[in-house]
Parts: C-alpha cells; structure tokens; sequence
C-alpha cells in the first residue's frame, strides 16, 4: 500500500479502537477489587457472586466468532458501535442495581456488548493500516490494554474508597460515549464481500463455546467429570465437532478454517493460548499475595503493578523495531523466555519474601509481554485476507479467552489444592478452603495466620513453576512452527508476504468449495 493510500485519520481511528477496547479491560479488572464492597451491599451468597463474575465470560467467549461473521457480513464499524451502546446502557443499569439477580442480568448485557466490540477493534485495525505500520499500531493498542490491565485496579479501589462500588460501572459511561461519538465522526465503515449467511454454524459455535467456557469453570468446584460436568463437555464436544464438520461442507462457511492451515496461525493461535494458561491466574493469585500476605490495601496492591505497566510499554517500543529488523519470529521467542525468567522468579518467593522480588518479577513479565504478544498477534492476523478480518480476529479473541479461562481453572485449582494439603492438621475447617477463610477464622491467633501465609505462598510457588512450563513450551512451539516470510523488508515484508498467502489460500480453498 502507497503511502498517499493511506488514511489521513488513521491514527485518531486508532484512539477510537483503543478507548473501545480499554472499556472492557478496565471494567473486567475493576470489578474484581468491588466485589466485597458489592456482595456485602446486595447481599450477594457466593453463588452468586461466581455468576455475577462468570455470566460475562460465558456470554463474551460464546458469541465471540459470531459476532467476528456479523462485523464481516453487516459492518464492523455498525458492530462495534452497536456493542458500544449496549455496554454502555448495560453498565449503566448496573449502577442502579439493587439485588444480585440483577446483576447478573446487566453482567449477561454486557457481555454481548463486549462480545459485539472486540472483535471488530482489530479487525478495523488491520483493514485501516497497511504492513509497514501496523506493527506500531498493535504495539500502541497492546499498551492500552496493559495500562488498563493494571491500572484498573488502583481505579476500581479509588472509586470505592471515595464513593461506592456502583461507580466501578458508572465510570464506563462517558468513555463509551466518547468512543460512539470519536467512531460516527472519524471511522470509515468496512466489510467482506455479500454471501449467504451460516445461522447453523453460528448456533453451533455459540453453544459448543459457551459450553466449554462453563465446563472450564467448573473444574475447580466440581472436577473434570462426573454429573453435570460430564452432560456439559459432552455438549461441549459435539457442537464443536459438529461446528468444524458444518464449516468444512457448507458452500458459505461462517469461519475460514482453512487459516488454520496457515503455519503462523494455527502455530500462533496455540502459542497464545499456552502464554494466556500461564497468564490467566496471575493477577488473582498476585492480588492475594498482596492483600493477605503482606497486607497491602486495594489500592496499595493496584499500585504494586506499575513496575508490570511500564516495563510493557517499554517492551512494545523496542519489540516494534526488533520486528521489523529480526521478523516477529525470534521476537516472540525472545519475549516468551523473558516471561519465563518471570514465572521461574515468582516460584522462589516465600512468606517472608517482601516485595522485591515480585516487584523484579513484574517487570521481567511486562517486559515479555511487551515484546511477545503484540508480535504473536501480528504474525497471526496477517496471515488473513482482509475480507475475513473479523471472524480471523473473532478466532484470535476466542482463543486467548479459552486459555485464560483454562488458566485460571487450572491455576485456581492447583493453587486450592496446594494450600489445603499444606495446611497444617487441626486447623478449622473453614481455614483450609483459601487464605481469606483462614485469616478470617484466625481471630487473632498468630500461629495460624503464619500457617495460612506460608501454605499459600508455597502452593503460588507451584502454581507459578506450573506457569512458567507452560510459557516455555509456548516459546519453543512459536519456534519451531511459525515462519518469517524470505525477501520481505524486515516485519512489513513478513506480513505482506503471509497476508498474501493467506488470501491467495482462502481463494483457492473457495474455489475447492
């Protein structure tokens, strides 16, 4: 693409796609630090407060490939601004709720407003820049999302602390409208050529999605199998199944599969999905560490991630030109081993650790991640024909949101189970669930207190050497089955090269059809 074909408006679009994707990070993330102060207020069981905090993933990862085909066939700007105004209205029903069933309604709202607008962020994204800059243009928008991701929690314990958890979805609003009103004045529209519309394929990926994500869930409250679990993969399996077989014979496929034919996709897509398993329970069990190991506040404890936030946007710069002069390649294979070094740090930590080797830790982990994500989201998008952009970025969501459900599942249980089992035997029974119950059951009694310390900062030992296996088989996949493209310019060449196979691919495979 010529420089004088590109949009003048390219980067205030840009502002737009990262105020749209920023909304659902800091909402997501803020709530975790509300949910005492809102539980407590509707009187919430924790039954519950589970469903007021699995509703939203449920609905976000069953919808997400349709909604990927709706941007594609009606509009992604149309999508997008349509997921904006009901997240929007949603979050602003929920300042205004009184009883957790409630709740729960606005949470499922949300989550189809949510489900509406990620996907067509980046797909918009890699329709309005050209290869040379879209690079810059991912690493800009991962930075706003690392800045969410961090700096929500130092928000959401602000916002309680000077008014109340309502505000958590209040704050939502005005960013919402700003983002509507910046998307009607400055976003140009786009779409995939007309066909015909696959409602079968997008009922079966809904159901097969939602019930995997629920069964996902699950695991840690009532195992793999057994009972319901068992009813729910097995839907799980045969709508998935049913799914893959559906889009591989019908003439007007809801998802390109043939993508996954595509070495730097489908090895792309594997490797995220193993990065976000290691990824998934860090914040959670980090808070914890935080909060009830060393006795930082909410606020205190959002404000410990900062060395994370800007060790990633350092990461992002300089993984941009590394891209560009090594390929995304080596890159993401870099960043991974320093996400590594990360994890591998955070599983020497002890109860009487402090925070300086988290703080280190943290900020190996920005630096990783800085550099590897935006690369391996790269890699992976160029590889589609822009006239699949939104199912191909709807593929790329709804893997990264398996694995970090699959992680914190995993990671949850693991770290459940570590600090039950090293408990110590007498302790009340309501001590050996979490750290919260034994603190709380402790009543004063130090050697308790010191018990449930030391329990939970070995099990996050485990849990975090568990991580960082994952990570580094994810590196060493990322090297062996992606490829940087021979005789481009650097990065840009690369993705040109595989934008170009991938649609010559798609073409061909349309052709067979």
């Amino acid at each position: 693409m010529e420089t004088e074909a590109r949009n003048p408006r390219r980067w205030w679009i840009l502002v737009v796609l990262c105020l749209s994707t920023l909304v659902l990070v800091v909402d997501n993330m803020a709530l975790t630090v509300a949910v005492p102060a809102m539980t407590a207020d509707i009187g919430a069981s924790a039954q519950d407060t589970q469903w007021i905090l699995d509703s939203y993933i449920l609905v976000f990862a069953g919808l997400l490939l349709t909604s990927g085909s709706l941007g594609d066939r009606f509009g992604r700007r149309k999508v997008m601004l349509i997921g904006l105004v009901l997240f929007g209205a949603a979050s602003l029903a929920a300042s205004f709720c009184e009883g957790p069933g409630e709740v729960i309604a606005v949470r499922i709202a949300m989550g189809v407003g949510g489900a509406l607008i990620m996907p067509s962020t980046l797909s918009i994204l890699i329709t309005v820049f050209d290869e040379d800059e879209r690079g810059k243009a991912m690493a800009a928008w991962g930075s706003v999302s690392m800045l969410g991701l961090v700096g929500s929690p130092v928000l959401g314990g602000v916002l309680i602390e000077h008014f109340s958890w309502q505000a958590i979805f209040f704050i939502n609003v005005p960013v919402v409208v700003l983002a509507l009103v910046a998307g009607l004045t400055l976003m140009p529209e786009s779409k995939a050529p007309w066909q015909k519309p696959d409602p079968l394929g997008a009922v079966l990926s809904a159901v097969g999605m939602t019930a995997l994500v629920w069964w996902i869930i699950e695991l840690p409250q009532h195992g793999a199998f057994g009972g319901r679990a068992t009813l729910t993969l097995v839907t799980a399996v045969l709508a998935l199944a049913g799914f893959v077989v559906w889009e591989n014979v019908t003439k007007s496929p809801m998802v390109p599969l043939v993508l996954f034919k595509h070495r730097n996709f489908s090895g792309g897509s594997l490797s995220l999905a193993l990065v976000q398993i290691g990824n998934g329970g860090l914040l959670l069990v980090l808070t914890q560490y935080l909060q009830f190991v060393l006795d930082y506040s909410a606020m205190e404890a959002g404000l410990a991630f900062l060395p994370l936030a800007v060790a990633a946007l350092v990461g992002n710069g300089v993984g941009v030109k590394l891209a560009a002069t090594y390929g995304n390649r080596w890159v993401i294979f870099t960043g991974m081993l320093v996400m590594v070094a990360c994890f591998a740090l955070m599983a020497t930590v002890s109860a009487d650790s402090g925070f300086t080797v988290p703080a280190v830790a943290l900020g190996l982990l920005g630096l990783g991640a800085g550099l590897a994500m935006p690369a391996a989201v790269n890699a992976l998008m160029g590889t589609i024909p822009e006239d699949k952009a939104g199912v191909g970025s709807a593929l790329n969501d709804t893997v990264q949101q398996a694995g970090t459900a699959l992680g914190i599942a995993i990671l949850g249980s693991l770290l459940s189970s570590g600090f039950a089992s090293r408990m110590p035997a007498g302790v009340p029974e309501e001590a050996r669930h979490s750290i919260a119950g034994a603190l709380a059951a402790a009543d004063g009694d130090a050697g308790l207190v010191r018990a449930a310390r030391e329990a939970f900062t070995a099990s996050m030992s485990m849990t975090f050497a568990v991580s960082a296996i994952g990570v580094l088989v994810a590196a060493v996949l990322a090297a062996l089955v992606m490829r940087d493209g021979k005789g481009g310019r650097g990065a840009g060449g690369d993705r040109a090269g595989a934008a170009a196979a991938g649609e010559n691919d798609a073409k061909k495979a349309e052709l067979v059809a």
